[in-house]
């Protein structure tokens, strides 16, 4: 019966816990992130992650010396990644402002990254995640943050509307 015990009792506030988060987000006008198309873009901000950080990691420890800028710019799209992932994780009012400013961020990168690698080409000795536009990537790099931008621009003209059928 002792073993039963903590076991339930640990369930249970496990079971409370799940519930207040579910009633957390439901609060949230922006916990919409967390549906549909949000998903799909929270799982792939996650996996480029996941990616840029595996690449950066190698290329800090072992190859920083052969092009610090491009490994630089490899730390940095891992770290836009990683915070852009978090904040769709979030999905709090605060978090959705820093994820369009790190979409933002992110497509101006590569934009900005894919032109100089095309016209200064001695910088990009090595690729970094957004060199070329992200072709090392499939081009995901280059599209991921204006898909971004449009799914959290959807989510805050939800919560606009919600807004104001409450006032209205």
């Amino acid at each position: 019966m002792s073993d039963s015990t903590p076991q339930s009792a640990r369930e249970a506030r496990a079971a409370e816990r799940a519930r207040r988060s579910a009633a957390r987000a439901a609060r949230s006008p922006y916990s919409a992130i967390h549906t549909g198309p949000g998903r799909l873009l929270t799982a792939v901000y996650g996996m480029l992650a996941f990616a840029a950080i595996g690449r950066v990691t190698y290329q800090l420890l072992l190859k920083f010396d052969e092009a610090p800028v491009a490994y630089t710019l490899s730390a940095l799209s891992a770290a836009v990644y990683i915070l852009a992932t978090v904040c769709l994780v979030i999905g709090s009012r605060t978090s959705h402002h820093i994820a369009v400013a790190a979409c933002v961020f992110e497509g101006v990168g590569v934009l900005v990254v894919g032109t100089l690698s095309f016209t200064h080409p001695e910088y990009f000795a090595h690729d970094s995640v957004w060199s070329a536009f992200g072709v090392g990537y499939g081009f995901v790099p280059l599209v991921l943050p204006f898909i971004g931008l449009w799914w959290l621009r959807r989510v805050q003209r939800s919560v606009e509307s919600r807004v104001e059928a409450r006032r209205g």
